[in-house]
């Protein structure tokens, strides 16, 4: 067997799952629930692309960790490349695995409408007095401990509803955490994904070798009910990551050893083709992870379709439509509807209609 490399990137998803299964009952039977209903779905293929939306909490200590709009519209940016497939290092990808290779057809946008129907521009920035969150792998409740202090509002920020948004928060941590998420079926208040901010995103702070956005990508799709590509069961060959389509693999894959010439990468005998290392699933450098499977795909769909079907139902999306745009009927595009009797006209704008006061 191939000896896979000491892991680089640092994921706390799985720490972050015991905790929750040592501590939260309803957790457990939610997890054991939505496994059985994520492997027994048959779902038809999804035609039409599911827009989620999105909310970047930005918590800072110094101005550099404020991080400028570009920086956050660049990671929304990689998570819509990435997972529609339109990713030009998609050619990577090895010829053994391309036809597994999924357009998600899952697309991601900052939110437009915050929880209380309010103009939002998706962005909430938080000044914080802690100069950087700690977290430690050995100690067994360090994401509990990160979830007190990120995301709520003495030191961090509030999760705004699950059902409606997905959470993105980002900020300075230590002990190498690059991000963790939260299973489907966690507690609401704790609901999302946090990403180291020289991670998140490209340009601004974000550093090499992490710096395409994609630790994001691979967090999310936790959030989304993905597991490690390798199973988490410490290299015994025998965990799974519950999807038929990636191959059984010994560990996570990880640091500048591994390129995209790696490949074969053999263990657990998965011989002639080895490792499907370059997925986001696994641990390798960002310009290194390069798809998902289809049978990924399949996972996240039943998780749409599953705990997180109220995303569908979201306002978050909906613009607001204000009385001053009425005043600007004929020069944005507005159509008035008949008027015979006197009444006020109903004014329509990008398929929402209303009546202006008087």
């Amino acid at each position: 067997m191939a000896k896979t490399n000491a892991p680089g990137r640092i994921c706390a998803v799985m720490q972050h799952h015991y905790m929750l299964v040592d501590t939260d009952p309803v957790y457990r039977s939610n997890r054991r629930r939505i496994e059985i209903d994520t492997h027994t779905a048959r779902l038809a293929a999804r035609i039409n692309v599911l827009t989620i939306p999105v909310v970047v909490h930005v918590i800072y200590h110094t101005d550099a960790e404020d991080l400028p709009e570009e920086q956050i519209h660049a990671q929304i940016d990689a998570l819509n490349r990435d997972y529609r497939l339109m990713n030009s290092d998609k050619s990577d990808i090895p010829s053994a695995f391309q036809e597994r290779a999924a357009d998600t057809m899952i697309e991601f946008k900052l939110a437009v409408r915050d929880p209380q129907g309010s103009a939002t521009t998706g962005i909430t920035r938080t000044h914080t007095s802690k100069t950087v969150f700690p977290y430690s792998d050995t100690d067994p409740r360090a994401t509990q401990k990160l979830d007190k202090l990120i995301k709520h509002d003495e030191f961090g920020k509030a999760a705004w509803p699950r059902d409606s948004y997905l959470n993105l928060w980002t900020c300075s941590i230590n002990g190498g955490l690059l991000g963790y998420a939260q299973f489907p079926g966690g507690p609401a208040a704790t609901d999302g994904v946090v990403i180291l901010n020289t991670a998140f995103g490209t340009g601004g702070i974000a550093r090499p070798p992490f710096d395409l956005g994609r630790t994001a990508v691979h967090e999310v799709g936790h959030w989304l009910n993905l597991l490690h590509i390798w199973g988490d069961d410490r290299g015994g060959c025998q965990g799974s990551d519950n999807v038929d389509d990636t191959p059984n693999q010994a560990g996570p894959n990880s640091g500048p050893s591994i390129t995209k010439d790696s490949f074969p990468h053999v263990t657990c005998n998965n011989a002639p083709n080895g490792d499907m290392f370059m997925n986001y699933m696994d641990y390798v450098d960002d310009k290194v992870m390069v798809m998902f499977s289809k049978g990924q795909l399949q996972r996240m769909n039943a998780t749409l379709a599953g705990p997180r079907a109220s995303l569908a139902n979201s306002q978050g999306l909906v613009p607001l439509v204000t009385e001053p745009l009425a005043s600007l009927a004929g020069e944005r595009g507005f159509a008035e509807l008949g008027n015979e009797s006197g009444t006020r006209p109903t004014l329509v704008f990008d398929g929402v209609s209303w009546v202006p006061a008087n």
